[in-house]
């Protein structure tokens, strides 16, 4: 993300990095975990900086996570401005897919790493707010879908896990996209998945252009050609906004 942050202030662009709630050790900031539901906290930030800075026109980039929550955002808007364009690379459109393909043999180191990664977190959430969460009786998680039921369903609003993924995915609303999009996926990323629902509703949107690539992995496409386009996606991204809102460029 600062990688292709540089390159679009290069570019011309006006620039905000946003983390998500609980990310980049600011979980004493709110009570309330983060979950892929909160694409209005991505809304919230563009409103603050149209407001504050009187800027007209947002482009949305995500990356993985962040890819489904500008999906979902941009399905929840429609034609609402200030969007006016979105990129998504390796976004986890379908939130149930991809969480069993993570808890798939080839994946679980994966799924270890993400574990470990929730469990630190939910235990300082914990410890910073002991009176909303406890860590007893949890017991053993073994995957992340046994995180989402017995720790975010519990203590974001959802009956179960599968609700959860259901009410998150992007795949419920990319329908509704009504602006210029591009979703650039790798068809060999270990872990996010794209139902045959989710992909005819893509391929009959005409704002929404599906990019697929043989190789990339996740999130991790580079270049054969040395220099500042090794990052693959990077430079995708910047080109395609530039391409389809030229007036997306910093005056």
């Amino acid at each position: 993300m600062k990688g292709l942050a540089a390159r679009a202030f290069r570019s011309g662009f006006n620039v905000i990095r946003m983390n998500m709630r609980n990310c980049g050790g600011t979980e004493a900031l709110t009570p309330t975990l983060y979950n892929s539901a909160l694409s209005g906290d991505v809304g919230a930030v563009v409103h603050h900086f149209e407001e504050r800075y009187k800027l007209k026109q947002f482009g949305l980039i995500g990356y993985s996570m962040g890819g489904n929550l500008v999906l979902k955002l941009a399905g929840e808007w429609g034609t609402r401005m200030p969007l006016v364009a979105v990129a998504a690379v390796c976004p986890a459109i379908d939130l149930a897919a991809g969480s069993d393909a993570l808890h798939e043999p080839a994946n679980r180191v994966y799924e270890w790493k993400f574990l470990r990664g929730l469990m630190a977190r939910f235990h300082r959430k914990a410890a910073l707010y002991p009176s909303v969460y406890s860590t007893n009786g949890i017991g053993p998680i073994r995957s992340l879908r046994e995180f989402d039921d017995k720790i975010v369903a519990k203590y974001c609003g959802y009956r179960s896990a599968s609700d959860y993924y259901y009410r998150a995915a992007s795949a419920r609303v990319v329908q509704n996209i009504a602006v210029p999009t591009m979703i650039l996926r790798a068809l060999d990323d270990p872990f996010i998945r794209l139902t045959n629902e989710t992909r005819e509703k893509i391929l009959a949107n005409a704002n929404i252009g599906l990019v697929e690539t043989k190789h990339g992995g996740h999130c991790a496409y580079l270049s054969r050609n040395a220099g500042d386009d090794i990052h693959w996606a990077e430079a995708a991204v910047i080109r395609y906004f530039s391409e389809v809102v030229p007036g997306l460029h910093a005056s």
